[in-house]
């Protein structure tokens, strides 16, 4: 297999959601409304580099800008049920050379937060770039005080590598970054537990999970 290949634009299907290209024309509405006309935006928009739009038309904006990138390569969230697009998420710092790739610019909506879609996306990558693409790592970088990203990456079962001190100047201020990682050579009892966890069989008749997604590693 060439050790040059690359994410692309395409479709990927899950059960809970699927990722498509991001498309402003199409989704930026729908984006707009879970990112911007809510309660939560502030809390939405606190550890991203990018700051909230003032208003549709610079959000659109925004949107284009990201949609015309490689690298980062963004993917809207796209709800299977509704078809509404929750959120965001892009691979970036792609290296075809030595196969390794980080997630980011992850942006959930209210809508998406803490469901099965929430978990199905970075299943849906990982099974993407392992799987397909045969890269060796995948990564995971957020700032040192965003308590529930560094959770997510635990429990997505990423191993902590560090804090990268003073990595980044965001909005005026210093940046520590925790960095993850996983390996190709994990993902397979990963995926496994992912697809244990993402199971039907796995939720009540209220949605609620039967075993955490740890439970499916012990």
């Amino acid at each position: 297999m060439s050790n040059l290949l690359r994410p692309e634009r395409k479709v990927i299907i899950g059960r809970y959601v699927r990722l498509e290209p991001l498309d402003p024309a199409t989704h930026s509405a729908s984006l707009y409304d879970v990112s911007h006309r809510t309660e939560d935006r502030d809390e939405i928009w606190q550890y991203l580099i990018d700051s909230p739009c003032s208003d549709l038309a610079s959000f659109v904006a925004y949107l284009e800008r990201k949609a015309a990138t490689d690298d980062p390569l963004y993917f809207a969230i796209i709800d299977s049920v509704s078809g509404r697009a929750l959120g965001h998420v892009a691979l970036q710092r792609i290296d075809p050379i030595h196969r390794v790739v980080e997630t980011g610019s992850v942006l959930y909506g209210k809508l998406l937060q803490k469901t099965p879609g929430a978990t199905e996306v970075q299943y849906l990558l990982m099974q993407y770039v392992f799987d397909e693409l045969s890269y060796r790592r995948y990564e995971w970088k957020c700032n040192s005080l965003n308590t529930p990203s560094c959770r997510a990456a635990e429990r997505f079962g990423f191993t902590f590598e560090g804090i990268f001190r003073q990595h980044m100047f965001i909005r005026g201020k210093n940046r520590d970054t925790a960095w993850y990682s996983m390996l190709d050579s994990e993902w397979p009892r990963q995926k496994a537990a992912f697809e244990a966890w993402l199971s039907p069989s796995n939720f009540d008749a209220t949605g609620q999970q039967l075993k955490k997604l740890s439970d499916f590693l012990n």
